[in-house]
């Protein structure tokens, strides 16, 4: 049996290979008997640029339809497909070349200069580019041969994908994903968000991460069904589109910007059956604003690069806000100290197993024995809670636990009360070097439009609702919080930022 990723889909492909597969803003549309022709031409390409199976293809492109076909052709090679962040200047792109050493290295056309020196340096065989309108090299050669429609044969534990990590603590590792990886979760997600061949989503995230590659096109090839392909985020063009479409994905900010169009309707929405957000934390207050504006509960899940989705709240069930429900089916969650002791009732370290679990890091052994259990459970990292249901629910980074005068402190926590006090629109608390206490408890926090409060009255109102050792010795107000692609706060950067402030003892 072949359990190439790509021979999956196959088996999903609508019957009517002209039902479309995806269209643009633009009206530009590709079927699926389209998308099947462009990933064979690929995947010719790739096989006249020396890509063998096992081999590496580093990508760093915009979204785009031929982007999507891209990775397909990859999978349906043997290859290993290696995205990057758009964001990634060149120096930190040297970085993945060496580390990666892959044989072809696709990029913007305008980038191959500026990349000449690192490709150099990493022994890349073959560069070849691609824009955001299907334009460069690789296109041009595409279209220039026969399409090549083999599927190379993949075992369970072949090597996929490698994704790495934002690097936000050192160096960036190389997550390596299997096709039973990829495989397990995607069917796993198409089962339990109840997807029905009539559903369209609205695919507006991008496609260099586990969320707009995997988890939403993944999901939508297995359904064979067609998606809206946003190159980015638009509130008007997605409120548009409602009408039209059953599903959206979304990180937490998607969400808080549809809550400031006016457009934003219970019956615009009536068309649409499922709103998920991921990514990043969802804020209980956007979870309730969107309830009471559109009539719709949001569905946050949670995941990671590493094992992709972990968990999710039900389809069909209560769905509540600021937790991320249960082990998606297959897939293990404990709960437990950093010596690996299971702890009930308490708040732990978040270890995961299951056949999502990622192989390992790409040239870091020495990571399996620090990262894993002896019983091949995970240790995420994240700080959680799981209830006597099962619910679980993320506190936050282990990284950014805050230890005040021998107090354990959650940011999380902080975070939520801060959240509720009227005219904070968002807080990040984090901790910041103290001479008496170790670390002392900051929260950066953004106001919403023409709020009246200052760093004494903010405090003020957390009394009564936090035991004095939580609540912050200083407020920091910024007009936006650092987040990074996807959403997420970037804590370090802010840690790094007011380094500098000293506390009186």
């Amino acid at each position: 049996m072949n359990h190439n990723l790509f021979a999956l889909f196959q088996t999903r492909f609508p019957r009517d290979l002209d039902r479309h597969f995806l269209e643009t803003p633009e009206g530009r549309t590709l079927s699926y008997r389209g998308l099947e022709h462009q990933s064979a031409c690929l995947q010719r390409v790739l096989k006249e640029q020396g890509i063998a199976p096992g081999d590496r293809v580093v990508v760093q492109i915009e979204k785009s339809p031929l982007a999507l076909a891209l990775y397909l052709a990859c999978l349906r090679c043997g290859a290993v497909y290696v995205p990057l962040n758009t964001a990634y200047t060149p120096r930190e792109l040297a970085y993945f070349l060496a580390d990666a050493a892959p044989q072809v290295l696709v990029v913007r056309p305008e980038a191959v200069d500026e990349l000449a020196s690192a490709v150099a340096a990493a022994g890349v065989a073959q560069v070849l580019t691609l824009d955001a309108d299907g334009n460069g090299s690789l296109a041009t050669l595409a279209d220039a041969g026969s399409p090549d429609h083999s599927v190379a044969i993949r075992n369970r534990h072949h090597l996929a994908a490698i994704l790495y990590t934002s690097g936000t603590t050192g160096r960036s590792k190389g997550a390596m994903l299997t096709h039973d990886n990829l495989a397990s979760n995607a069917l796993a997600l198409h089962r339990t968000w109840g997807f029905v061949p009539q559903d369209v989503l609205i695919h507006a995230l991008p496609i260099f991460h586990v969320h707009g590659l995997f988890v939403a096109t993944h999901c939508m090839l297995l359904n064979g069904s067609g998606m809206f392909f946003l190159p980015s985020f638009d509130a008007d063009t997605i409120i548009d589109m409602f009408p039209r479409a059953t599903v959206l994905m979304g990180v937490p900010t998607f969400y808080t910007r549809l809550l400031q169009h006016p457009q934003l309707t219970a019956a615009r929405c009536a068309h649409m059956r499922l709103f998920i957000a991921g990514s990043a934390p969802l804020l209980p207050d956007t979870f309730k604003a969107f309830e009471q504006r559109t009539g719709q509960r949001i569905l946050e899940r949670y995941g990671m690069t590493e094992a992709g989705m972990i968990t999710s709240n039900p389809l069909e069930g209560e769905r509540v806000p600021g937790t991320v429900g249960f082990p998606l089916p297959g897939v293990e969650v404990r709960v437990c100290d950093r010596d690996g002791n299971r702890v009930i009732d308490a708040v732990g370290i978040l270890e995961v197993r299951g056949p999502n679990l990622f192989k390992g890091y790409w040239r870091m052994p020495d990571k399996m024995a620090t990262e894993f259990r002896a019983d091949g459970f995970f240790i995420t990292g994240d700080l959680a809670t799981i209830d006597t249901h099962g619910r679980v629910a993320i506190i936050g980074r282990a990284k950014d636990l805050i230890i005040s005068g021998g107090y354990n402190v959650y940011p999380k926590e902080v975070e939520n009360a801060i959240d509720g006090i009227a005219g904070v629109d968002e807080s990040a608390v984090i901790g910041l070097q103290h001479a008496d206490l170790g670390e002392a408890v900051a929260a950066v926090v953004t106001l919403q439009p023409g709020a009246d409060l200052d760093e004494a009255g903010l405090i003020s109102r957390l009394q009564g609702k936090l035991a004095r050792f939580k609540q912050p010795k200083k407020v920091i107000f910024v007009d936006t919080l650092p987040r990074n692609a996807m959403g997420k706060v970037q804590k370090n950067e802010l840690r790094a930022r007011f380094a500098h402030i000293r506390f009186e003892t």
